[in-house]
């Protein structure tokens, strides 16, 4: 009688141990391959701090420096001529990074101002008085009077200055009255950003046999004659 039980129990215990082991197979289940990445990308938000002047004509053709720098502070207009404020927007840049003129123009100034180099360049077809864009920290390539075209070189970024470091500071003006900079931009290149892969799901690993989850690819066979 004794050993009959014994026995029962030790199938029960072996029956058990049987169905642990197939439950936790199937939980574990086969490895998930990763998410296959996008070929398509969204731009980052606008990094402008401060209104864009809609009365200010879109002509840039090019950022001042690198494809779409940071804004590391936007434009602050005063409330008053003299009050606190800040009087353009700084682009990160490196010493030494390349400064283009954003649109075509004539340069009205090139030379240093309170300790900094600083190159100015009034806009074609902008109206009178013309808009004038200024840039600094500037080591500067070009001299007054020179005629440059949208993207073509004014100098290199001077590695420090009194304003910031490792930035360059963009302003823009029409007489004495200061603007946004920012405003010269057309949205395809304001809002242009750096590429971000995002995940697409359902879209097959390099490598697999299937051109999608639901169908296999066939075989090729050579065209009727």
């Amino acid at each position: 009688m004794r050993t009959r039980r014994w026995v029962r129990a030790c199938a029960r215990v072996a029956v058990l141990s049987a169905v642990l082991t197939v439950l936790a197979v199937q939980g574990a289940g086969p490895p998930r391959p990763a998410p296959a990445t996008a070929v398509w990308a969204l731009p980052d938000p606008v990094d402008a701090v401060g209104p864009v002047d809609p009365a200010v004509p879109a002509v840039a053709r090019h950022w001042p420096v690198g494809t779409r720098p940071l804004v590391l502070r936007g434009w602050e207009p005063p409330a008053t001529p003299y009050g606190p404020g800040h009087r353009g927007v700084d682009l990160a840049a490196d010493g030494g990074a390349p400064v283009r003129a954003v649109a075509a123009g004539r340069v009205s100034f090139a030379g240093p101002v309170a300790g900094r180099g600083v190159v100015s360049v009034e806009l074609t077809g902008t109206g009178e008085p013309p808009l004038r864009t200024t840039y600094a920290p500037v080591a500067a390539a070009v001299r007054k009077g020179d005629e440059v075209a949208a993207g073509q070189l004014l100098g290199t970024v001077e590695p420090t200055g009194p304003h910031c470091t490792a930035c360059l500071h963009w302003g823009l003006l029409r007489g004495e009255v200061y603007l946004n900079p920012l405003s010269l931009l057309p949205p395809w290149l304001l809002n242009a950003g750096p590429s971000r892969l995002l995940p697409v799901l359902g879209v097959p690993l390099p490598g697999r046999a299937e051109i999608s989850p639901a169908r296999r690819a066939a075989p090729w066979r050579p065209p009727p004659p």
